[in-house]
C-alpha cells in the first residue's frame, strides 16, 4: 500500500508513533515489532489524522468515551507494567499525574454502578417512580444521554481550552450533578442532576485517557492508560460497596448519589497542581511551556530528542488534516464512504457496536439489583449484595480478555462469546418462566389481618384463582405479602402502599412488587453470572479492538466516531426500554427477545466481521478491498508476530 498523499513517512522510534497510536486507538491490539527496550516500532504504518472540524473532534471525543465504558482498555505489554513500576517508583510525579487524571475513570465507573442500587430506594421514596417504569428508565438513561453530549462537546473543548481545564470543568459539572441529586425534592430534579452528571462523566471519561496518553513517558504509556480502564471497573465495584454501606442510613439513595461528589472535588484540586498536556501546548505554539513539562517527564539526556519528535509529530499532523477533505465533516464523510474498504469496515464496526448493546449487557449493569428482585429476592440489601457478583465477574472477564484476545483471535472470541450469551439468556428466560408458573397462590385467609387493603382487582367471588405473579401485574398497583412461615405458601395480595408495605414487614413477611417468591432464584443468579462471564471477555472488549483495527488510519477518527455514536444510541435505547419490556411482555419473554437478538447478531458477525488478529493495517486494507472478500474466509495475509 502506498502512503497517504501528503503524509510524511514515520520516523523510527519517535514520540510521533507512540502519541498517534494511543490517541487514536487506546484499545488497539499488538501489531508491533519490538526493536528496542524503549520504543515499539510499526513495520509499515501510516500517520493518523487529527480531526479538523469541531464536529469531527466531537466524534473523536465519543471514541475515547466509548472505549472507556465497555472495557476498551489498551493491552499493555508485560514489560510496560514492569517499566511502569520501576519508573513511577523513581519519579512519583508521573504516578501522581496518571492517578489524578485517571480519577475520571473512577467517577465514570461509580456513576454506572451506583444508580442500579439507588433506584431501589428512590422507588421506595417516590410513589410516582415506583408506579412508572418509564420514569425509572429515564432516571437511569438520562446520564447516558448527557454523557453522549458531554463526550461530543468535550472533543471540541479539549482542543479549545486544553486537557487539564476540560477535566476541571468536568469535575465541576459532576459535583453540581451529585449535589443536585442528593438534595432533589422530586424525581424531575433527580433527572436534572443525572443530566449534569452525564455531562461531567462524558467529558472526563474521554479526556482522562487522552491526557494520560499525551503527558506520560512513551515506554510506560500503555500501562498508565490501562490504569484508567481498571479504575472504571474499580469504580463500579466501589459503587456497590457504597450502596451496601448506606442501606440502613437515613436518606439512603441521597447518600449513595451524593458521595460521588467527593472524588470529583478531590480530582478538581489535584488537577490544579498538574501541568497541561505538552502536545496541546506545542500545538498552540507554547513550545517553551511544553519543553518545561517534558523535562519533568523524561530523563535529561532524552529531552531534546523528545522535543524534536514532538515537533515532527505536530507538523505531520497538521499536514495530514488537509489531505483527506479539508475541514468539512461531510466532505470527509463523503470521501470515506466512496471507498469500498471504509464501507466494509464501517459495516463490520457498527455491527459489533450495536450488537454489544442489544445483547442486553446494560440491563445487567444498570438494573442488576432489580433483576435480582425479579428472581425472587425481595430485600433491597440482599439484592445489592448479590449484585456485587456481576460487578466482580465483569472485572475478571476484562482481565481474561487481555489474555485470550491475541491467542484465540477477535472473530472467534466474538462468536464464542455470543454462543455463551445465547445459552445464558435462554436459561434466564426459562428460569423466569418457571418462577412465574410456580409462583405462590393468593389466599383469602392471609389477607384478612390487613382489613380493607386487599387489591381491588382481586375478585374472590369470580372463581378465578390468583397467583403472586397475577398480583404484582395487576393494573391497580398491588403487591404480594408472602406467608410468614414459608414464602412458597399462599400469601396476601394487597394495595401497593407504603403503609401496607410497612405493616407486611412488621408481621415478619416479605413484600414483593417485582418478582415473586421462588425456588428458582439461585438458578437465575447462576445464569446471570454465566452471562457476564460469557459477555465480558468477548462482546465486552473485542468490538473496541475491531474498531481500532479495521479502518484505514486516515479515516479512523470519523469512522470510529460514527461507530461510537451507534454504540451509545443503542445503549440509550436498551436502558430506556428494559423495564417497559418486562412490564409489557414479562421478564421471561424479555430475556428471550434479547436471546433472539443475540442469534441475529451471531449471524451478522459471522457473515460480515473479518478476523484482524495479527494483521498490519495495510493487510487489513488489502483484505477489505479484495473482489473475493468474504468475512468468514481466512485472510491470505500472514499475521505479524512479536
Amino acid at each position: 500500500m502506498d502512503d497517504v498523499a501528503g503524509s510524511p513517512p514515520f520516523r523510527t522510534g519517535t514520540l510521533f508513533q507512540i502519541l498517534q497510536r494511543y490517541r487514536n486507538a487506546l484499545s488497539s491490539s499488538s501489531r508491533l515489532v519490538i526493536k528496542s527496550d524503549r520504543y515499539p516500532k510499526f513495520t509499515h504504518p501510516k500517520p493518523e489524522k487529527r480531526p479538523g472540524s469541531a464536529r469531527e473532534r466531537g466524534l473523536t471525543g465519543l471514541i475515547f468515551f466509548s472505549d472507556a465504558m465497555e472495557g476498551g482498555i489498551h493491552k499493555a505489554e508485560k514489560t510496560e507494567f514492569k517499566e511502569c513500576l520501576n519508573l513511577t517508583w523513581k519519579q512519583p510525579y508521573i504516578l501522581r499525574l496518571a492517578f489524578s487524571a485517571g480519577m475520571g475513570g473512577l467517577l465514570f465507573g461509580y456513576d454506572t454502578g451506583v444508580i442500579s442500587g439507588a433506584l431501589l430506594y428512590i422507588r421506595d421514596d417516590f410513589n410516582s417512580v415506583d408506579r412508572s417504569t418509564v420514569l425509572q428508565e429515564t432516571i437511569v438513561s438520562m446520564a447516558v444521554a448527557g454523557a453522549i453530549i458531554g463526550a461530543g462537546f468535550g472533543g471540541w473543548l479539549n482542543d479549545r481550552i486544553g486537557r487539564r481545564p476540560s477535566i476541571i470543568f468536568a469535575d465541576l459539572l459532576f459535583f453540581i450533578g451529585a449535589l443536585v441529586m442528593a438534595v432533589a425534592p422530586t424525581p424531575g430534579i433527580i433527572i436534572l442532576g443525572r443530566i449534569f452528571v452525564g455531562f461531567g462523566v462524558g467529558m472526563a471519561s474521554m479526556t482522562s485517557p487522552l491526557y494520560i496518553s499525551e503527558a506520560s513517558p512513551a515506554k510506560i504509556r500503555g500501562a498508565l492508560v490501562s490504569m484508567n480502564g481498571l479504575l472504571i471497573t474499580g469504580g463500579q465495584f466501589v459503587s456497590y460497596l457504597i450502596n451496601l454501606a448506606f442501606t440502613k442510613a437515613p436518606g439512603t439513595w441521597r447518600w449513595m448519589l451524593g458521595v460521588a461528589g467527593i472524588p470529583a472535588v478531590l480530582q478538581f484540586f489535584l488537577m490544579w497542581s498538574l501541568p497541561e498536556s505538552p502536545r496541546w501546548l506545542y500545538r498552540k505554539d507554547r513550545k517553551e511551556e511544553a519543553a518545561v513539562i517534558l523535562r519533568k517527564i523524561y530523563p535529561a539526556n532524552e529531552v531534546d530528542r523528545e522535543i524534536e519528535a514532538l515537533r515532527q509529530s505536530v507538523e505531520a499532523e497538521i499536514a495530514e488534516e488537509g489531505s483527506i477533505g479539508g475541514n468539512s465533516f461531510f466532505g470527509r464523510l463523503r470521501k470515506a464512504l466512496s471507498s469500498v474498504v471504509v464501507r466494509r469496515g464501517l459495516v463490520a464496526g457498527i455491527i459489533c457496536q450495536v450488537a454489544q448493546q442489544f445483547v442486553g449487557i446494560n440491563t445487567v449493569m444498570y438494573y442488576s439489583p432489580t433483576i435480582v428482585q425479579l428472581a425472587g429476592f425481595a430485600s433491597n440489601s440482599t439484592a445489592l449484595a448479590l449484585s456485587l457478583i456481576t460487578s466482580g465477574l465483569n472485572a475478571i472477564g476484562s482481565i481474561v480478555s487481555m489474555y485470550f484476545v491475541d491467542r484465540a483471535g477477535r472473530r472467534r472470541l466474538l462468536l464464542v462469546s455470543l454462543i455463551g450469551i445465547m445459552v445464558c439468556l435462554a436459561c434466564l428466560s426459562g428460569v423466569f418462566f418457571a418462577a412465574a408458573t410456580h409462583s405462590p397462590a393468593v389466599g383469602e385467609e392471609e389477607a384478612r389481618p390487613f382489613g380493607n387493603f386487599t387489591c381491588p382487582d382481586l375478585k374472590p367471588d369470580s372463581g378465578v384463582r390468583w397467583k403472586c405473579m397475577d398480583c404484582v401485574k395487576a393494573t391497580a398497583e398491588c403487591g404480594f405479602c408472602a406467608h410468614a412461615g414459608n414464602k412458597l405458601l399462599p400469601g396476601a395480595c394487597l394495595v401497593s402502599d407504603p403503609t401496607v408495605r410497612d405493616a407486611c414487614h412488621a408481621d415478619g413477611r416479605e413484600w414483593y412488587t417485582r418478582g415473586c417468591p421462588s425456588n428458582f432464584g439461585w438458578l437465575a443468579l447462576i445464569a446471570l453470572g454465566a452471562y457476564i462471564i460469557s459477555y465480558s471477555p468477548g462482546m465486552g472488549t473485542v468490538p473496541w479492538i475491531i474498531n481500532s483495527e479495521i479502518y484505514p488510519l486516515r479515516f479512523r477518527g470519523i469512522c470510529g466516531g460514527l461507530a461510537a455514536v451507534a454504540n451509545w444510541v443503542s445503549n440509550l435505547i436498551v436502558s430506556q426500554t428494559f423495564l417497559s419490556l418486562t412490564e409489557a411482555l414479562g421478564t421471561a419473554p424479555t430475556f428471550l427477545l434479547y436471546c433472539g437478538v443475540s442469534v441475529v447478531a451471531f449471524v451478522f458477525i459471522f457473515l460480515l466481521v473479518p478476523e484482524t488478529k495479527g494483521l498490519q493495517f495495510e493487510q487489513v486494507e488489502k483484505m477489505l478491498e479484495s473482489k473475493n472478500y468474504r468475512a468468514w474466509k481466512k485472510s491470505s495475509a500472514k499475521p505479524q508476530t512479536l
